[in-house]
């Protein structure tokens, strides 16, 4: 019985360091300008690109083969800042700036069927079967993925309720 427990154990130790040295030396490194494009995206893989996340589409774009403008909720910051690093130059006048808006549910309409739940890239929404659901304003992307999988059209888009810290003075009218 000892000796069935040493040699298993040995076996694995040895695998293990095995396995070790053989990832150290045999790992394949990967192009780090993909890594920077990652990084600069938003990281909410809401799949409004044409691609399923945000890593994917950060491969096609440091490849070639997407432009940098494909991500809509980055708006021309985003895509600025692509060009910069990949130095190529791009067209704004396409990009849109898209206003930032959030889910907003109508409690009065929502049935509680949980199809908003799973479709949530950054699961902005709480709720349960059968529950009425509400949206975690600072979570949501505005990806609106959840909008075109009610069935009621209960959630609606909207602009973020003004606070404090995102408050600001409108600018004067001119005066013609």
């Amino acid at each position: 019985m000892l000796a069935a427990i040493f040699v298993l154990t040995t076996l694995g130790l040895a695998l293990g360091a095995l396995l070790g040295v053989a990832a150290r030396h045999l790992k394949v490194e990967g192009n780090p300008l993909t890594e920077q494009v990652a990084a600069l995206l938003p990281g909410s893989q809401c799949g409004q690109c044409g691609y399923p996340g945000c890593g994917p589409a950060a491969e096609a774009i440091a490849s070639g083969a997407a432009p940098p403008t494909i991500c809509p909720p980055g708006g021309r910051a985003l895509v600025e800042e692509l060009a910069a690093l990949l130095g190529v130059s791009v067209d704004l006048s396409g990009v849109d700036e898209a206003p930032v808006q959030v889910a907003f549910i109508h409690e009065q309409r929502c049935i509680g069927c949980t199809k908003c739940l799973k479709r949530c890239p950054t699961d902005a929404i709480i709720g349960a079967n059968n529950m009425i659901h509400s949206v975690f304003a600072d979570a949501c992307t505005g990806c609106g993925l959840c909008a075109e999988d009610c069935p009621t059209e209960c959630i609606e888009m909207r602009a973020p309720p003004a606070t404090l810290q995102t408050w600001y003075w409108p600018r004067p009218a001119l005066a013609v």
